[in-house]
């Protein structure tokens, strides 16, 4: 099986019956993520190559993490990996694009990564708020011309009241 359908099974195990274990998990890949990212950030442009299982080994992680690592970044590449059908001897990159990758983290709402202190190294203030309300701005989804009333379902689709979500009063 290749390891992402092994993450995915593993992560996304809603049936699992111990959902304790579950947010175990996640809380644990959370921290080591956040970790990996530090890390990466110190060296902005460096080339990083190796196969599944050697990423894991150079960031101490599992090759279960390290596969939930890489589909997490993989969007924020300069080149996507193979993802789908990789195995622990499959080469990767993790060449990013900095502007993209600061934006997903926003979109992904993980303030825990796009907070690093890293990136002060690497944006300015400026910057670094002009990309967010970029990265904000992209996942909006605007109605030109229809009045939105708020008791109405939130366009965003979250399933709110339209006060309670992107209406909201800053």
């Amino acid at each position: 099986m290749a390891l992402l359908k092994e993450w995915q099974k593993m992560a996304y195990d809603t049936n699992a019956n111990d959902q304790n274990t579950l947010r175990k998990l996640w809380d644990d890949y959370f921290f080591q993520e956040k970790r990996i990212y530090a890390e990466l950030l110190k060296n902005p442009g460096e080339d990083i190559k190796g196969t599944v299982k050697e990423l894991a080994e150079k960031y101490q992680l599992s090759v279960m993490y390290m596969t939930g690592f890489l589909d997490g970044i993989n969007e924020s590449l300069k080149e996507a990996n193979p993802i789908e059908e990789m195995e622990e001897d499959t080469v990767v990159n993790l060449n990013y694009d900095l502007e993209k990758l600061y934006m997903n983290m926003v979109d992904a709402k993980a303030d825990w990564l796009y907070n690093l202190e890293e990136w002060k190294n690497i944006f300015d203030d400026e910057k670094r708020e002009a990309l967010y309300k970029e990265a904000r701005q992209r996942g909006t989804v605007r109605n030109e011309g229809v009045k939105i009333y708020p008791n109405d379902p939130c366009p965003c689709g979250s399933g709110k009241k339209y006060k309670k979500c992107c209406g909201k009063a800053g």
